[in-house]
């Protein structure tokens, strides 16, 4: 007998309360980039009505001690982001011109600091980076697409994204920013067949009748994105299923930078460390060893080593070195994961220093990581398979 299951995973709008907060905390971070590379950024937002706070601890060595506002519009990045999102229409509580921001941002610790800093230090036994924080991330890869992402997770992102490209075309002008997607899949033997229900909720104007909205939508975007071969007559649509989405936003919400962590990844097939990404320099491992974690089990996939690969990486704050590192690829490697964890050793520098480096992650990139997902996307550095030839030449060599 066949083994089937059904998993299901969910996306979000740019719009939804939590990636608005994201999406700030980003756009501030690249800001701080653009200035000096070396800034350390630890930027959390949150909305809610028509009030922006901003918390957190932000350093940019090259301003020596200055204010952060010699530099940087903080109000003129916030609004526009917002502008970006698509938060500009009369009716709007949360308006980009019209909010009130409040700024609660201050300098990094020096305690922290000089545990991150590539320097000697009192108490410090190595002159090397170190860790922002301690904790542990993993990183996953998988054959079942072509980004080696879980289905049920693309399939929800490429929903959001399709959504968001006909609003912002205005082929449908009573579409509203704030929007949530969910795919669930049935598996057999391992392998996805069919898709078993598709979950749209979308903020819309007053004036438009649930029927035009459910119509359109699986004609515009469901039937556009979701694979032919996936579908079935037993598919079933749940749009809008409360009825009725004209209160959202902020306005009906409050959003926190970093509620959205399983969105951010593999939907909740892979594991997750508990750390979230946006608004974090990349001292900080949270967000750079999970990136780092995601392009090692991809280029394992990506080499043939294996159809499934999932990597955890533990740091300790200021240590220049992981504590571990460890490799699964759930009995699926053509050779044993003691083989191919020694080869990614040999071949990846999971030193802080080394992640920044070999994934140039000192650029301000990471605004373009602030929505449908941060992995499976074209022309991010992690998501490279440039180390495929060397991991093999390892994996033979170590074997």
């Amino acid at each position: 007998m066949a083994n089937s299951f059904v998993f299901s995973s969910e996306s979000v709008g740019e719009g939804h309360p939590d990636k608005v907060s994201d999406f700030i905390s980003d756009s501030i971070l690249d800001a701080c980039l653009s200035v000096d590379k070396n800034s350390r950024v630890a930027c959390e937002t949150l909305v809610k009505s028509n009030v922006v706070v901003l918390a957190g601890e932000i350093s940019i060595p090259k301003l020596k001690g200055k204010p952060i506002e010699s530099v940087l519009n903080l109000d003129n990045i916030v609004r526009g982001a917002i502008r970006e999102i698509g938060y500009v229409n009369d009716d709007d509580v949360f308006h980009a011109d019209r909010v009130f921001i409040q700024n609660l941002l201050t300098s990094q610790s020096a305690d922290i600091g000089q545990g991150v800093d590539a320097r000697e230090a009192e108490g410090k036994t190595h002159a090397e980076q170190g860790a922002g924080d301690q904790g542990i991330m993993f990183g996953y890869a998988c054959t079942e697409t072509d980004e080696l992402m879980p289905t049920p997770v693309m399939l929800a992102h490429l929903l959001g994204r399709e959504l968001a490209r006909v609003r912002k075309s205005g082929k449908a002008n009573w579409l509203r920013p704030d929007a949530k997607t969910q795919v669930s899949v049935r598996y057999v033997d391992g392998k996805p067949k069919e898709v078993v229900n598709v979950v749209i909720s979308t903020q819309h104007t007053a004036d438009v009748s649930r029927a035009k909205i459910e119509s359109y939508l699986i004609k515009h975007v469901v039937k556009k994105v979701i694979p032919r071969h996936l579908q079935s007559k037993q598919t079933e649509f749940l749009i809008n299923p409360t009825g009725r989405f004209v209160i959202g936003g902020p306005q009906g919400d409050s959003g926190l930078t970093g509620r959205k962590i399983i969105v951010d990844t593999y939907g909740g097939w892979g594991r997750h460390g508990g750390g979230a990404f946006s608004g974090k320099d990349p001292s900080k491992v949270d967000r750079s060893a999970a990136y780092m974690a995601r392009w090692v089990a991809k280029n394992v996939v990506a080499a043939g080593l294996a159809p499934f690969c999932e990597l955890q990486l533990a740091y300790a704050i200021g240590h220049p070195e992981p504590v571990s590192v460890f490799v699964d690829t759930f009995d699926t490697g053509i050779v044993p994961d003691s083989v191919i964890s020694d080869a990614v050793t040999e071949v990846f520098n999971f030193k802080p220093a080394g992640i920044v480096r070999q994934l140039k992650l000192l650029q301000p990139i990471y605004r373009s990581t602030t929505n449908y997902g941060h992995f499976g996307k074209a022309g991010l550095p992690w998501e490279q398979t440039t180390k495929t030839k060397a991991l093999m030449a390892a994996v033979k060599r170590l074997s």
